[in-house]
Parts: structure tokens; C-alpha cells; sequence
């Protein structure tokens, strides 16, 4: 059964005003408003309402992962939701950039100027007590403004705080929304959706991406809540959800090379997702996160750390499988734990960094953490990178090769039906092969000067462009 929020402090004088307010748009048979109810279309009557007497939703999706930026303030949101340090908070948030709270979301500001210039064009949703469920950052743009009345469409009596929730989502997922969720707080949407007890491939088709999209995004997610959980001192930094904004695609990316490489080396899996971790950490862009393989910190970056970076020795340990006494298995390998360790100590310095909470001592240090593993990291990069590139050279002859192979392959085809269907140009045909010829006399002058001792395709290539 839905868990209703509670009667705000001017629920029932909210109520008794949208009651007449709501009688009179129905004698007056004013505008309406359509939304998914309870898996109906329902029409809801629009009426008008003072927007400093509603209520910002504490349930709204919109902010959900900023909520953790104030941990006492987020505490007094959950223990008096109604209450006016609560709501400030909610509206401070509404205002902030997803991805950098210190700064106003430019949407924001956006959505303002358009307020101003051409006043509301559509309404938002409330329940009969008065809570926001469509257009929160609308209702507190219009207070900054000035403006006090927001036009609403008004949800049944006998809504619920699921019902708020699932409005909220619909409308949200309409493909005529402006304003998406963060990457973050559609994470916390897709979550809670399916903690209620809905099915993966139902929550998928609502959210329009692919059951096997939603899978990836759960495994980040996670991927997420575990980085936040080592990231915590005994000093009671932590990183917040938030501070993964702006690490959708390396964070997708890892998720997929993972993914593919643990079916057939565990092990190599770990050790990259620990060294792709490391370097968004550190705020690599994309291309150079990828460049961190399962072999990236045995082979560039170890021998390279400096003392106060380098792990303690780590050693793989026996562990007891859960339920099956007697049954005993080794836990993570020593490279593994290794990689991990190193990856800690950057989670955490990075905690103390961006929440600032032990001090300009404390942050200092844990700055000069970050900036020493950077400078390390930056050289493990580049020597990665340049084998990257020496890779990329070795097999890129060869894959021109197979290309033309194709083009030859798909050219046979298209031979046999122009001949079939007397649509050959012969004159043009013999033209090309002359500048296929001269094509490959090119490249097998640059291989008769490289193989001392060919192998049988390059002994063809030089006999077939020897001159007759």
C-alpha cells in the first residue's frame, strides 16, 4: 500500500481553497490538463494558486542526488519535509547545476527569462494538499520573479506519495519534456521504480531505452554507491552521488569493456575497472580513460609510484563460501588488491578534496595527493597511449588489405550480374584493373625491399606485378 507524506501545515486550508477554486474552473468549464493515473488518462481541471502556498515535492526526482550535498540540511528535509528550513533547501536546489552545485543551472536561468518574457505557458500538477508534482523549478523560478500566482492542474483526493511519485515519472518521460533529469537522479529514478516492484524490461519501456541499456545503467549505478562507500574516511568524508555527474559515457564505457573481458579473465576485468576508476578519479577525459587496460598499472604505472602512493603489499587470501561449510576459495588476487588499494587512497583523497570537511590541513594534503597522481598517471598515459599507436600501426596494413579484399569480393558479384544482364562496361572495367595493377606494383615494390624471405601471399604479390 502507498505511504502517504502527512498533512503539510496548510493542508487543509490549501484543500478548502483548491475545493472552491476547482469548483468555479468546472462551472466555468475552463482549461484541462492530461496525465497518466493509476494506467489511465485522466483530465485534470487547471485552476490558479498563490505559489508561496505550495509546497516544493521532498520526493522529487529532479534533486534527488543534491540532496546529499548538505548532509545536516538533507536530515532536516527527511525528519520535517513541510517545514520552512526544508523547504528553502529544496528551493536552493532547484536552483543549482546538477553537475557543479556551487554554480546556478544555466537551464535555470533559461527557463526564467522565458517566464519573464512570455509568462507560463504550461500549467504544472499539485495534489489537493497543496504539493508540487509538475513544475517545482517553475513554481521557484516564479517566486525569484515575483510572480505570484502558478497555474495548476489539481491530482484526485485521494492521492497517494506513490501517485505523486509516478505522475512525477510520466511526465518526466514525455518525449516533449524540455528539461531531462541529471544522468544521476534518472539513476535514482530507474531504482526506485524497480525497488517498488516493477519488472526490468517494463521499466525500460517506460523510460524508452532497452532492457539491456537499463542493465548497463544498474551496474553503474552500483558501480557508483560502492566507489562512494571506499571513498569514506574515518573522518567522515565521502564522495556524494553529484560528484559523478559529468561520468555518464567513461563510466558507460567501463561498464561494456568490463562486461566483455570477464568472460573469459575475471581477474584482467577487476584490474581494469580498478585502473578506469583511478583515472575518473582523477578526471581523465574519455579517450585517454580508455587507453587504462587490464595490464595498465603492471605495466606503466607501478615501477612509477612514488613512496606515499605506492600500497602496502597485498596478499591473496583463503575465504569461506557463505553456506557451504568446508568449501574454501581464494579471494581477490594480490595484483588485484594491489590496483584496488591505490584506487582507495585516490576515492579518498578525492572525498576530502571536493567535500572540504577535515580542514585546510586535511585538504591540502589530500590535494597534494591528487596532484602527485596525476603527474604519475600522466606518464603511465603517454607510454600507454604510444603503444596504442604502435598497436594501431602493426595492424593497420593489414586491415587495408582485408578491406580491398572485400571491395574485390563484392566487385566479383557485381560483375557476374552486370554480365548477366549485358550491363558490363568492358572499356571502363579494363581501365580499373590497369590502376589496380599499378595499384599493387606500388605495393609490392615497398615489399620486395621489406621480406628477405617472403611468405607465400607476398611471393604471389611480387610475381604477379613482375614484368613480363
Amino acid at each position: 500500500m502507498a505511504v502517504n507524506f502527512g498533512v503539510p501545515p496548510l493542508g487543509e486550508t490549501i484543500r478548502s481553497l483548491v475545493k472552491d477554486r476547482l469548483r468555479a474552473a468546472m462551472d466555468e468549464q475552463g482549461a484541462k490538463i492530461t496525465v497518466e493515473w493509476r494506467g489511465e488518462q485522466k483530465h485534470l481541471h487547471v485552476i490558479s494558486m498563490p505559489v508561496d502556498m505550495l509546497y516544493f515535492n521532498p520526493d522529487t526526482h529532479r534533486i534527488r542526488a543534491q540532496r546529499t550535498l548538505d548532509p545536516q540540511r538533507n536530515r532536516i528535509l527527511e525528519e520535517e519535509p513541510w517545514g520552512e528550513a526544508a523547504q528553502n533547501y529544496l528551493f536552493d536546489l532547484l536552483r543549482r547545476s546538477p553537475s557543479n552545485p556551487n554554480q546556478t543551472d544555466p537551464d535555470y536561468i533559461a527557463l526564467q527569462g522565458e517566464l519573464d518574457d512570455f509568462g507560463q505557458k504550461e500549467p504544472g500538477i499539485i495534489s489537493p494538499l497543496g504539493i508540487l508534482v509538475d513544475g517545482n523549478t517553475r513554481c521557484a523560478a516564479l517566486r525569484e520573479l515575483g510572480i505570484k500566482d502558478i497555474r495548476v492542474g489539481v491530482l484526485p483526493e485521494d492521492t497517494s506519495r506513490r501517485d505523486i511519485n509516478s505522475v512525477e515519472l510520466a511526465l518526466q518521460l514525455r518525449r516533449d519534456k524540455r528539461r531531462d533529469y541529471s544522468y544521476i537522479n534518472r539513476l535514482i529514478a530507474i531504482e526506485d521504480e524497480l525497488s517498488s516492484g516493477r519488472r526490468e524490461e517494463d521499466v525500460a519501456r517506460d523510460f524508452n531505452i532497452k532492457t539491456t541499456t537499463l542493465q548497463q545503467d544498474r551496474w553503474v549505478y552500483q558501480l557508483i554507491n560502492d566507489a562512494i562507500d571506499r571513498s569514506a574516511t574515518e573522518d567522515g568524508a565521502a564522495l556524494r552521488l553529484v560528484d559523478f555527474e559529468d561520468h555518464q559515457e567513461k563510466l558507460r564505457e567501463l561498464q561494456r569493456d568490463f562486461t566483455k573481458l570477464a568472460k573469459t579473465d575475471s581477474e584482467a576485468a577487476e584490474q581494469l575497472k580498478e585502473s578506469r576508476l583511478a583515472m575518473v578519479v582523477l578526471n581523465y577525459p574519455k579517450t585517454t580513460v580508455r587507453l587504462a587496460e587490464s595490464d595498465f598499472h603492471a605495466r606503466y604505472l607501478d615501477e612509477r609510484l612514488p613512496d606515499d602512493l605506492r600500497p602496502a603489499a597485498q596478499e591473496s587470501a583463503a575465504m569461506e563460501v557463505p553456506g557451504l561449510p568446508g568449501v574454501v576459495v581464494e579471494d581477490a588476487s594480490a595484483a588485484v588488491k594491489t590496483t584496488r588499494a591505490l584506487t582507495d587512497a585516490l576515492l579518498q583523497a578525492k572525498a576530502i578534496s571536493v567535500t572540504k570537511q577535515l580542514g585546510e590541513s586535511g585538504v591540502a594534503d589530500a590535494d597534494k595527493v591528487i596532484k602527485t597522481a596525476r603527474k604519475t598517471f600522466d606518464v603511465a598515459v603517454k607510454l600507454a597511449g604510444a603503444n596504442a599507436e604502435l598497436r594501431k600501426r602493426q595492424i593497420a596494413v593489414p586491415e587495408r588489405l582485408t578491406d580491398a579484399a572485400d571491395y574485390v569480393n563484392q566487385c566479383a558479384r557485381e560483375f557476374a550480374d552486370a554480365k548477366a544482364k549485358h550491363a558490363l562496361d568492358e572499356d571502363a572495367f579494363d581501365d580499373a584493373l590497369l590502376t589496380l595493377r599499378t595499384s599493387l606494383a606500388q605495393l609490392a615494390k615497398h615489399a620486395r625491399r621489406t621480406f628477405s624471405s617472403p611468405g607465400d601471399g607476398v611471393a604471389w604479390l611480387l610475381d604477379a606485378t613482375r614484368e613480363k
